[in-house]
């Protein structure tokens, strides 16, 4: 027999390895012969010789003779013992094959993970920035990796501050294993603890604790990169091993107001956005070859039109400079890729400059769900190619299925496509996972008013505005008030709207609608020449937005669409 040297558990001789915990197995003691009563069957043990190296295994067999044995019988039971021999180590040569494979390729064999929130435990809040930005910069790293799939920050962060046991996780985001990590901030020291643990058994694969100086931040996220996917992973080739382990700057201090820039990025408000500006701004003062800074400059930008944080002729120019430069000093940033896209598609209406540069960011890392996402929400679509922007809509879904944001504009793709039921399934969907993301109860608004179902549209567009009073989303509220009869209410609101664009932005777009579900054309018409003339990103929906139905068939709308297809800027 064969035992487990940690369970203790026996196991026959076919067996190597341990089913509970894998650890290789250790013949049983050998009973003596001369001091047991009991007869001997033929067994197998290993002897030594006097040099102490080990022999084969060798044949031990019974003491007692067997009455009328003959020579012949003899030189049979011989035969049969020796095929017995060869049969057992046929065995144990194809179960250490077999268990081997299996234990061994467990433990090297990790095809997808989730790299949890690290946990602030410095007790200083002021300091959360950098839990954060560590954990973004892993996942970043491992997402280079080849056929390793790593969960989207969007999906992990949902779980930060919540008590959720490994097993849990691993089943809702369907990893094989899961990365813990705490970080300890006291002056000048920092200390990592980490943790890799299987997913499906909850046991603890592997762990450590770094201890540095916080100028040592660079190079410590860079040796962490590389530990941890090493574990994940037999062999690393050179290539993978240098994009996991890659800096985009040696300055300590231009790394941190980069995590700074990227805590308040990720908060996506109007003012979180601008204090993103100022901290990436600075960490290029640190370090004017920093292409990562400039790139979060860019992706900064171009989100300023969408959050009401400043005029796209005062951003987007902006946007394209920050981008540009990243892009010159390392062309394998993906992100910057993405946010030159964006600045093509949304400012200077360049579609085809737009598609080239979001192939680039796919081509530069394929599992970055944000490419995928905004390929078919701010390019796509626009050119009617709703086939493909459906299909990029559902790859970033896949590689992101916890977004809210990445899931709505997939509902969004199948509303411009007039596939109205596949539009409001996928956003029952979405809001079911995050019933507080406004976003997805405006869209859904828009999908049931254009199935003419007013009073639905009005109960989502209550909800999404009880949730963020955006003017946007008030524009279309009193749009669907308007074409159900309940117009005294859609004049207060657009009374309402009036007033505010004194003292805060609204756009030109939400007084238009208004006024075009009331029927006064001429304003709808002259607002949105306004609008046309910003060059905002929603100039360029007019064209397959069903937002916009109640101007479709007037001959000006049409020029105004040809105007916008014939104003692309380089």
């Amino acid at each position: 027999m064969k035992k487990c040297p940690q369970c203790s558990r026996e196991y026959d001789l076919s067996m190597s390895f341990c089913l509970d915990d894998g650890a290789e197995l250790l013949y049983g003691p050998v009973q003596d012969s001369s001091t047991s009563d009991e007869p001997k069957t033929a067994i197998l043990y290993e002897t030594t010789q006097p040099n102490g190296a080990s022999t084969r295994a060798q044949i031990h067999t019974t003491n007692t003779p067997i009455a009328g044995a003959d020579s012949d019988r003899s030189a049979r039971s011989g035969s049969g013992t020796k095929l017995s021999i060869a049969v057992a180590a046929i065995l144990v040569v194809l179960g250490v094959g077999f268990f081997g494979y299996r234990y061994f390729s467990a433990r090297v064999q990790i095809n997808s993970i989730a790299v949890m929130p690290f946990v602030n435990e410095s007790g200083n809040p002021d300091v959360e920035y950098l839990s954060d930005g560590m954990t973004e910069t892993l996942i970043s790293s491992l997402s280079q990796l080849p056929n390793l799939n790593v969960q989207a920050r969007s999906s992990v962060f949902r779980y930060k501050g919540k008590d959720t046991d490994a097993k849990a996780i691993g089943r809702e985001l369907n990893v094989q294993a899961i990365l813990n990590g705490r970080v300890v901030q006291h002056g000048d020291d920092l200390v990592l603890y980490l943790e890799l643990v299987d997913a499906q058994t909850g046991k603890q694969i592997w762990g450590d604790q770094y201890n540095r100086k916080q100028t040592d931040l660079v190079t410590l996220q860079s040796e962490i990169a590389r530990d941890v996917s090493s574990k994940l992973k037999s062999k690393l080739s050179g290539a993978d091993a240098a994009k996991v382990e890659k800096n985009y700057t040696a300055n300590p201090e231009a790394y941190q107001l980069y995590l700074k820039g990227r805590f308040y990025w990720n908060k996506r408000t109007a003012e979180s956005l601008k204090q993103a500006v100022e901290f990436f701004n600075q960490a290029i003062e640190k370090d004017l070859n920093y292409a990562l800074a400039y790139s979060g400059l860019a992706e900064s930008y171009v989100l300023f039109p969408n959050f009401s944080a400043a005029l796209p002729m005062d951003c987007m120019p902006k946007a394209k400079a920050a981008a540009v430069r990243a892009i010159e000093i390392d062309d394998s940033l993906a992100e910057a890729h993405t946010a030159l896209a964006i600045y093509y598609s949304d400012f200077s209406w360049n579609q085809l400059s737009a598609e080239k540069e979001f192939r680039r960011a796919i081509e530069l890392n394929p599992n970055y769900p944000n490419a995928h996402h905004q390929f078919a929400a701010e390019c796509l679509v626009f050119v009617r190619r709703f086939d493909e922007a459906i299909a990029e809509g559902k790859r970033a879904e896949e590689l992101d299925p916890i977004s809210p944001m990445i899931g709505a504009d997939l509902g969004r793709s199948f509303t411009f496509a007039r596939r109205f039921d596949d539009a409001i399934a996928q956003f029952n969907r979405v809001i079911a996972l995050d019933p507080n993301f406004y976003v997805s109860h405006y869209y859904l608004g828009i999908t049931f008013h254009a199935k003419g179902l007013y009073a639905d549209a009005i109960a989502e567009y209550r909800k999404a505005a009880a949730l963020n009073d955006d003017p946007w989303v008030r524009s279309q509220l009193a749009r669907s008030l308007a074409r159900s009869g309940q117009r005294d209410e859609a004049l207060r609101l657009l009374g309402e709207l009036q007033s505010e664009s004194a003292h805060r932005y609204v756009s030109n777009a939400s007084l238009a609608l208004v006024y075009g579900a009331l029927g006064d054309k001429d304003k709808a018409f002259a607002l949105l020449e306004k609008e046309v003339a910003e060059r905002t990103p929603r100039s360029m929906t007019l064209s397959v937005n069903p937002l916009w139905d109640d101007l479709r068939d007037d001959p000006r709308f049409v020029d105004l669409i040809r105007r916008i297809e014939a104003s692309k800027m380089d």
